[in-house]
């Protein structure tokens, strides 16, 4: 149950919202009450699904913080959104956590938390920069780690294939 006063909360929190449910819980696998949304399914693309589903929930971090979430809040958001990309490039065990752990609704549930309490929100120039860093090394983070199991994958089928011939 939600308790918290609608008019306490930003006008885009309808549009947060959508967002979150279309990215985490859209759609329900038939005859379960199993949901997952397109942050699932994108996921389901190697390496590129997960990179591409953490700059989208990026996308949606910067429309929290323009609504005024301080940079303790964006930390924790940035946090779901962290894991939910480092856990989702494990093959099968990544795709099945994409389909529990749904940070974007987490996140908003968490701003939604956050402007019911009616905490004093800081501008948003210094929840802008803590988390433009932190997402930019996060973001070279999963290109390096993705570069690195892509050289392990190639060296394994190298080896593979060499064996085969020989």
């Amino acid at each position: 149950m939600d308790t918290t006063d609608p008019q306490q909360l930003p006008p885009e929190m309808e549009h947060l919202e959508t967002l979150a449910s279309l990215l985490d819980n859209r759609f329900r696998i038939p005859g379960t009450n199993i949901r997952f949304g397109l942050d699932a399914l994108i996921g389901l693309v190697p390496y590129v699904g997960d990179v591409a589903g953490f700059v989208v929930s990026g996308f949606l971090l910067r429309i929290m913080m323009k609504r005024g979430a301080g940079p303790i809040l964006m930390l924790r958001m940035m946090g779901n959104f962290t894991l939910d990309a480092v856990v989702g490039v494990v093959p099968v065990a990544g795709d099945l956590f994409d389909f529990g752990f749904k940070a974007n609704r987490r996140n908003v549930e968490l701003l939604k938390k956050y402007y019911a309490e009616g905490k004093i929100r800081p501008p948003a120039r210094w929840s802008a920069a803590i988390l433009g860093l932190f997402f930019f090394a996060v973001f070279i983070f999963l290109i390096w780690g993705i570069w690195k199991v892509a050289a392990m994958l190639g060296i394994w089928a190298w080896n593979a294939i060499s064996g085969l011939a020989g």
